[in-house]
């Protein structure tokens, strides 16, 4: 989106968060990003806290965020899974196979769906820091089986502290490796509708809102399609590299959310 959008963010009536990479790294704060969230609250600006991430539930985000000191509501966090288990009940499954966390299978199971299916419609990839063998195994087998997967998001890498760990792409590139399979559909950011519904909910126009992320490919990609504000933070993955490589053209691009207000 072309604007003249800079570090006041005037104009701007919500914002919506990232986490991994933009909000804090690993287990520790991003420097300045607990002063930014006041700023927000000071500035009368709503905040919603976006993540790809489906390793954790909405409850253990909530819990994430309240020890590093950020007070959040239920509604503020939104989720690949979130996207997922929309889509699950639009296309009518309910039998599935999950290769995910305990804290997936907590949300898909409290919304309806079997996670342990010996005869699944999907397979279901989300990203499983808990990842052993046996998922492995048995969901090839389903796949070789023509049993489609469907996967909550595609980041590639996770980043922490320590470097780039592998997420939900590298998952997929695995899959593909071992049975030609790569998913039907994939959820969670860029699609447009993980903040749309939001700002139709909340009453105000994509132009007033602004996407606040570290990933082209996803963040950045989204913010385009929702026709919301992208600024991008060099926080966490991408480079100023990455973007003089990329057709992407955020509205602005700041060293972290430092920077903002």
């Amino acid at each position: 989106m072309e604007s003249g959008l800079d570090e006041s963010l005037d104009g701007i009536a919500a914002v919506f968060l990232d986490l991994d990479g933009t909000i804090y790294l690993g287990d520790g704060l991003i420097e300045g990003a607990s002063q930014f969230l006041d700023r927000l609250e000071q500035h009368g600006i709503r905040r919603f806290f976006l993540s790809n991430n489906s390793s954790k539930s909405v409850s253990q985000y909530l819990e994430k965020l309240r020890i590093m000191g950020i007070d959040a509501t239920e509604g503020e966090i939104l989720l690949s899974t979130h996207d997922l288990i929309s889509w699950l009940s639009d296309e009518g499954v309910v039998d599935t196979f999950l290769v995910g966390t305990e804290g997936m299978r907590e949300m898909l199971e409290s919304s309806g769906f079997s996670t342990v299916s010996d005869d699944p419609e999907y397979v279901v990839l989300g990203y499983d820091t808990e990842i052993n063998y046996d998922k492995l195994a048995t969901s090839s087998i389903h796949l070789h089986n023509g049993v489609p997967m469907v996967a909550s998001h595609p980041d590639m890498v996770c980043p922490s502290p320590v470097g780039d760990l592998p997420d939900t792409g590298a998952y997929m590139a695995l899959f593909e490796a071992t049975t030609g399979v790569r998913p039907k559909h994939v959820c969670g950011k860029p699609n447009k509708g993980m903040i749309l519904h939001k700002i139709k909910e909340i009453g105000i126009q994509p132009s007033n809102c602004a996407m606040v992320g570290d990933r082209l490919y996803t963040d950045m990609e989204m913010a385009d399609r929702a026709g919301v504000h992208g600024i991008l933070v060099l926080s966490g993955e991408a480079t100023r590299e990455d973007l003089d490589l990329s057709n992407l053209k955020p509205s602005l691009v700041v060293d972290s959310v430092a920077s903002l207000l």
